[in-house]
């Protein structure tokens, strides 16, 4: 992984999911200094950070942009190179990111952000399908739990799952630290 070929994609890290029901502030709190070191040291090593912002317009809710709440997240309004609005899962589908990143020669992805199982895991698919290569930090994702026929699944649950669905096949799982040290070490 050279840094020239390499993006940091920060997937939905907005205001509209403090305003949704689902919300735990205690999974955000353990989530934030990982989101906040990965941001950090892309800046630092200077990769390329792109950020990806999910609207609904017309819905009326937290992600419709008349509500004001589809902006970056507190604490993560860092100027990054690029801002993408998309309005479906993925990161690429209704957007210009991949010819964006295919301009500047990027071919490697780190996916952090908010939903892990659904826009970072859904992005991660994708982008593994369009042939760049992916790696998914797990502990700079965030999600919350889900309840479906009566049964709850913790956040870490769904982390578990995600993290065994994209492994060896959509990307390589990695966390926050390991990053780092590696994109340390291509500095020395």
């Amino acid at each position: 992984m050279s840094r020239s070929n390499t993006a940091l994609l920060m997937i939905d890290i907005q205001s509209s999911f403090p305003a949704r029901d689902y919300w735990v502030e205690s999974l955000a709190k353990a989530w934030r200094p990982n989101q906040r070191a990965l941001l950090n040291a892309a800046k630092a090593h200077q990769i390329t950070v792109v950020r990806i912002l999910h609207e609904e317009p017309g819905s009326q809710g937290a992600f419709d942009p008349a509500n004001g709440l589809v902006c970056p997240l507190e604490n993560f309004n860092d100027e990054v190179a690029v801002t993408f609005n998309k309005r479906v899962h993925n990161a690429f589908s209704d957007t210009l990111l991949e010819s964006w990143l295919r301009e500047r020669g990027i071919t490697h992805l780190v996916i952090s952000g908010i939903r892990t199982e659904q826009c970072c895991e859904t992005t991660a698919r994708v982008a593994s399908d369009l042939g760049f290569s992916v790696d998914f930090v797990s502990d700079a994702t965030l999600t919350f739990p889900m309840t479906r026929q009566g049964i709850t699944w913790s956040a870490e649950d769904i982390k578990t799952r995600t993290e065994l669905v994209l492994e060896e096949r959509f990307a390589r799982i990695i966390n926050t630290t390991d990053v780092i040290n590696e994109w340390q070490s291509k500095c020395e």
